[in-house]
C-alpha cells in the first residue's frame, strides 16, 4: 500500500522501457513502434490479443516473445512459427533480428494483418496461409533456402501435439522453442510417453514467474 491507504499501480512496460531490457536498437523500436500501432487499429476488428492485455503490449507480448532469442542460436536465418495468430513471436523476432521468417496461419483474416504488418514494419517474413497439418515439408523447406534452424510456437497446442505438429517440418539439428504456462513440467512428462527428448530444458520465463520456456533438440518419436 502506498501512503494514504491506495494500492501501488504498477506502471505498463514503455518502448524505453523495452529497450533497457533487451538493448535492441533503435531502428527495432521503430518498428515496433509501428507494429503495436497497428494491432491497435486492427483489434477493433479481429482479436488479435485478449482484450485486457492490450494495455500490457510491450510485456505480455512484445518482451514475451523477445526473450526467444535469449535461447536461439546465435546468427540464425531461418525461423519457423507455426500458429503465429497475431504474430507472436513472429513478427517480434522479425522485428529484432536479421532472420527471415516463416510465419504458418491458417486464419485468412489473421494472415492478412501479418502481411500488412509485415510490409509496414518492413521485416523480413513471409505469410503461408494453411493448416500446419497441411504444409508440405519439401515446399516448405525449397521456399526458407532449407530446413528452419528454429521453429517456435506460442499458446498453439499441448507439447505432445505441438511436437508431433512441428516434428515433420524439421531437420534433425532444429531446435524447438515453445513458451508454456505453469503445467509445462505436466506436459514434459505427457509428452515423454511419445517422444524421445534427449536434449529438453525448462528455462525461466522473463514476463511470469509461473511460466517457462521449453527448449528442446534432438527429439524423435518412440
Amino acid at each position: 500500500m502506498t501512503k494514504g491507504g491506495r494500492s501501488a499501480i504498477t506502471r505498463a512496460m514503455t518502448p524505453a522501457d523495452f529497450q533497457h531490457a533487451t538493448q535492441c536498437s533503435a531502428a527495432a523500436i521503430a518498428r515496433l513502434e509501428i507494429y503495436s500501432a497497428l494491432i491497435t487499429k486492427w483489434q477493433k476488428a479481429i482479436n488479435l490479443v485478449a482484450p485486457k492485455t492490450l494495455p500490457e503490449l510491450w510485456q505480455r507480448h512484445f518482451l514475451d516473445s523477445a526473450q526467444l532469442l535469449e535461447h536461439a542460436p546465435a546468427g540464425v536465418t531461418r525461423w519457423l512459427d507455426l500458429g503465429s495468430g497475431g504474430g507472436f513471436p513472429g513478427l517480434v523476432i522479425a522485428a529484432l533480428s536479421d532472420a527471415h521468417i516463416h510465419m504458418v496461419e491458417s486464419d485468412q483474416r489473421k494472415s492478412a494483418f501479418l502481411r500488412e504488418a509485415a510490409r509496414a514494419m518492413n521485416v523480413n517474413a513471409t505469410v503461408h496461409v494453411k493448416r500446419i497439418e497441411a504444409v508440405e515439408p519439401a515446399q516448405l523447406h525449397a521456399a526458407m533456402g532449407g530446413a528452419p534452424q528454429v521453429i517456435s510456437a506460442r499458446a498453439l497446442a499441448p507439447l505432445t501435439e505441438l511436437i508431433g505438429l512441428a516434428y515433420p517440418l524439421a531437420a534433425p539439428d532444429t531446435l524447438y522453442l515453445f513458451p508454456k504456462g505453469r503445467n509445462a513440467e505436466d506436459e514434459l512428462t505427457e509428452a515423454r510417453r511419445y517422444w524421445t527428448l534427449p536434449a529438453a530444458e525448462q528455462l525461466p520465463s522473463r514476463t511470469d514467474p509461473e511460466a517457462s520456456i521449453l527448449r528442446l533438440k534432438g527429439l524423435g518419436p518412440k
